[in-house]
């Protein structure tokens, strides 16, 4: 076996950890957390589907390929739901420590090119970026609506904290798509009183 495909097997070893990453998330309608590898795989799905809500020149193979790489630093850092309150400095210097172990264990081109595809997430400057972090947050949005508020009820959360927290990034990508998903947001919390 070479050198190269030895590091790539035990990369990919490893990136199997992320299906132990739980999150606050329910899937199913509410009968289980989702993990964090299924997060991944759902949310590229998304970018497949939603194409089409992309801005023009969004390459969708590229934000694909982000979505699933961006979460993989989960595995060491933990997920961080978006409506618990935490130490953002530190879970970051906590997913930068994270990616440099992980794409390091693959041969150091192709380590090189990953890391550089999650940190061009992470900075989301890019319409690419843009795109996949749009997705990103709508993608729980939907879990929640699907699992009759999910971690919204355990969180607490409110409508006003849903569109600071989840519909600024998700208009700034897919604005169309962010009309959407909050009128059926407005909806499920007009329901609730």
């Amino acid at each position: 076996m070479t050198d190269n495909l030895a590091r790539q097997l035990a990369f990919l070893d490893e990136a199997d950890r992320l299906k132990g990453i739980l999150r606050a998330t329910p899937v199913l309608a509410g009968a289980r957390p989702e993990n964090s590898a299924e997060h991944s795989w759902h949310v590229a799905l998304y970018a497949l589907v939603l194409a089409d809500q992309a801005a023009p020149g969004v390459s969708i193979d590229r934000v694909i390929r982000m979505l699933l790489l961006h979460d993989l630093v989960e595995i060491d850092a933990g997920d961080m739901p978006i409506h618990l309150a935490h130490d953002q400095a530190a879970q970051a210097a906590r997913e930068q420590a994270a990616a440099t172990r992980l794409f390091g264990l693959l041969p150091p081109e192709q380590g090189a090119a990953f890391r550089a595809l999650w940190d061009e997430f992470e900075a989301g400057e890019t319409p690419d970026a843009i795109f996949a972090r749009a997705l990103d947050r709508v993608q729980p949005l939907g879990l929640n609506l699907a699992s009759g508020g999910g971690s919204w009820i355990e969180y607490g959360v409110t409508f006003a904290q849903l569109e600071s927290r989840v519909g600024q990034k998700v208009a700034r990508g897919a604005p169309r798509l962010w009309d959407a998903m909050r009128e059926r947001a407005r909806a499920w919390f007009a329901a609730r009183g």
